[in-house]
């Protein structure tokens, strides 16, 4: 299976790095500076369950792409992917198998109205990486799984060959017949995570040390549940007690990625975790109180940060 890997960063140097380790054929969609870095340094890989060095990984430039690719592993910021669309396009050929692994559902629009439905599986990871200043991919916890699946609920040959691939990998792959509730599942938590770390500005502990901290906390996970009930795919009550004991669980230091981001000065998610959301509630009455606050919140941000304050 010819794989193609979209970047070489956190997410897409570490699992893209495992297939590689495990033999698989895999190329890596990079742009100039990390093809640098990967060209002098090879794809290293550091983590507390195992460590790599893969030298002279094969790498591509967009505009340098002629042939297409079996499978094609998506991990780009949702910020990014319009132009990644344009990037990766050479690469989709009839047979070519997309698996997105980005949060929320929009850019499954996106994808869908480039290549065709038919194309793109759903698909999400779970992992703690960062890139550090030198290159090397550090992987920062235990947890390095990629879900995917046929969205139709099938187990379709293209899918269970590709888990017969990735099970070679040092990374934990699920084939999943429900994986669009697993995705929203991951939504709901995510966006009142990024939601209310964000709009606090602080870790989760912090704010359940915080007068008013946990009721807002909770408000904007209902408001996250109500609208994917709204478009049919409530979480269980499972899913719900788990997501309220992390989002409340005192002494956290948990906080979203996108909080970082944003006290970083950088570019965050906020249309495709937290606005996407909003917009697929418009039918529905509920009024959504902290969903429409943090949002708000974010897009002030953005407005911000477009000034140069």
């Amino acid at each position: 299976m010819r794989i193609l890997v979209i970047g070489a960063g956190a997410t897409g140097g570490y699992f893209g790095g495992r297939l590689l380790e495990s033999g698989e054929d895999v190329t890596f969609l990079v742009r100039e500076k990390r093809a640098a870095q990967l060209a002098e340094h090879g794809l290293v890989i550091r983590s507390s369950l195992g460590d790599a060095t893969l030298p002279n990984p094969s790498i591509v430039q967009a505009g340098d792409l002629r042939d297409a690719y079996d499978l094609i592993l998506l991990s780009c910021k949702a910020y990014h992917l319009p132009q990644v669309i344009e990037d990766m396009a050479p690469a989709v050929g009839a047979n070519t198998v997309i698996l997105p692994v980005l949060n929320g559902m929009r850019h499954l629009d996106l994808l869908d109205a480039r290549f065709g439905k038919e194309r793109v599986l759903g698909g999400q990871c779970v992992i703690a990486a960062t890139l550090d200043a030198q290159g090397t991919v550090r992987h920062l916890n235990q947890s390095h799984s990629v879900t995917f699946g046929e969205r139709d609920g099938s187990r379709s040959e293209r899918v269970e060959g590709i888990l017969a691939s990735m099970s070679k990998a040092k990374f934990e792959p699920r084939l999943s017949t429900t994986i669009l509730q697993d995705m929203w599942d991951k939504w709901v938590f995510l966006a009142s995570l990024a939601g209310i770390t964000c709009l606090m500005r602080a870790p989760v502990g912090d704010i359940m040390a915080a007068p008013g901290g946990e009721q807002a906390t909770l408000q904007l996970l209902e408001d996250c549940r109500s609208v994917a009930e709204h478009n049919g795919h409530a979480p269980s009550e499972t899913v719900l007690a788990r997501a309220r004991s992390v989002l409340t669980e005192k002494d956290s230091a948990l906080s979203a990625s996108m909080m970082r981001d944003l006290e970083q000065g950088g570019l965050i998610e906020a249309d495709h975790v937290v606005g996407d959301l909003l917009t697929r509630s418009k039918a529905t009455a509920v009024e959504l109180p902290m969903l429409r606050t943090a949002y708000a919140h974010l897009k002030a941000y953005e407005a911000r940060r477009a000034r140069g304050k």
